[in-house]
């Protein structure tokens, strides 16, 4: 005679552990979906920047202290005044998503190698610069401290017309996704700077390296 209490108690738990493993599947599957729409929204959002090229067309920065400065596409300007020395880098954002310029870091020299300086060692910008996607735009700095030992030394670099290089950091309008992106600034015959990229790393994120 069948035992129908261990018949039914098996069915019961081949039945539990079906209904578990097509749980443990659908569950997998949802986070797989998951992770493939948040890394959808973030590369929607992620800005890359890049010099803006030399077709651009110029743009005009104006500093607080009412100092214009007007670049080409693809340039970079390095100025000096009595009080203040000014820097300005025309940008091109090759991101989908808009760049928020956070800060930068000044070398005295132009850098082909080497890590960059941790984020709380960066300037801090006094007011927000936005990049659209696709779109050109500008990043502005200036030394205003002649106490400062780097305003000698980038007074000097300006001056003797020596390439330097400036490392930014910004990230999406988020608030995330934070890059730093290293340019060049190099002097050109006729006196004018171009800028070039060598290197971005991602702070948020694993590096593509």
């Amino acid at each position: 005679m069948a035992d129908w209490v261990t018949i039914s108690a098996l069915a019961t738990a081949g039945g539990t552990l079906v209904l578990a493993v097509a749980t443990f599947s659908s569950v997998r599957s949802a986070n797989r979906a998951a992770r493939a729409a948040e890394r959808s929204l973030l590369a929607g959002l992620r800005p890359v920047l890049m010099p803006s090229r030399l077709q651009d067309l110029p743009q005009k920065v104006s500093f607080f202290d009412q100092h214009w400065v007007t670049i080409e596409g693809g340039h970079a300007a390095f100025e000096v005044s009595p009080e203040a020395i000014y820097l300005v880098i025309g940008l091109r954002n090759a991101g989908s998503g808009i760049a928020v310029l956070h800060g930068w870091y000044f070398y005295p020299e132009r850098l082909s190698s080497g890590d960059h300086a941790k984020s709380d060692d960066f300037r801090r910008l006094t007011r927000d610069i936005y990049v659209p996607a696709g779109d050109i735009g500008f990043w502005q700095g200036a030394f205003r401290d002649p106490n400062e030992p780097i305003f000698a030394t980038a007074r000097d670099a300006a001056t003797s017309a020596r390439a330097v290089t400036i490392d930014l950091l910004y990230g999406d309008h988020e608030g995330g996704q934070r890059m730093i992106s290293r340019f060049a600034l190099s002097p050109t015959p006729n006196g004018s700077w171009l800028a070039v990229v060598g290197r971005h790393w991602n702070l948020d994120r694993p590096n593509p390296r």
